[in-house]
């Protein structure tokens, strides 16, 4: 009888371990797949970028030093890995735009061109996008990061090295998108 017991308390323990273990798999599935969507999202930022500063630079063609910095940002923002040099190198990149837009406000006509106009769109349309990204993000790694370091689930986490993840946070400065008047 004292056998079926224990072994009924082992199956117990084992079901709730694998169901422990299983879980933070598809919550750390998530938090992967939330990233993925954030590198999908600046993908398509950096191709628009190139395209935004030939259009400025056709207007405003003596602002070289504008489109040396957005370049440098971009180049840089592609190249950064680790969520904290991402984070950083993406409010670079997105106080670089800012100046961008600041220097092609001093342009009526770069204002009015239909090609300026799409792009100025498509870019607004991404950051938007980015930021719904990386809310989802935040979100998943706060569900992640909760059952990681909660009471019984963290002694599961810890035995499987289930390791605590970094939330994409923005600066001060670049939490707002961008706001353009034209």
């Amino acid at each position: 009888m004292w056998i079926w017991v224990v072994l009924a308390v082992v199956a117990v323990l084992v079901l709730w371990v694998v169901g422990v273990f299983n879980r933070l798999i598809v919550l750390r599935t998530r938090v992967e797949e939330a990233w993925a969507d954030i590198e999908v999202q600046l993908k398509r930022r950096y191709n628009l970028i190139p395209n935004l500063v030939n259009t400025v630079k056709g207007y405003a063609g003596h602002e070289k030093e504008v489109f040396e910095k957005v370049t440098q940002a971009r180049a840089s923002a592609m190249g950064a890995t680790g969520m904290a040099d991402k984070a950083q190198a993406e409010n670079m990149l997105s106080s670089t735009l800012k100046s961008l837009f600041a220097v092609a406000e001093n342009y009526p006509q770069l204002k009015a061109n239909e090609n300026f106009m799409q792009l100025q769109k498509e870019l607004t349309d991404t950051e938007d996008k980015v930021q719904y990204s990386r809310r989802f993000y935040n979100t998943n790694v706060r569900d992640y990061n909760i059952k990681t370091q909660t009471v019984p689930s963290n002694v599961i986490a810890n035995m499987f090295g289930f390791k605590k993840k970094d939330m994409f946070e923005a600066e001060a400065a670049a939490r707002e998108v961008p706001k353009v008047q034209f």
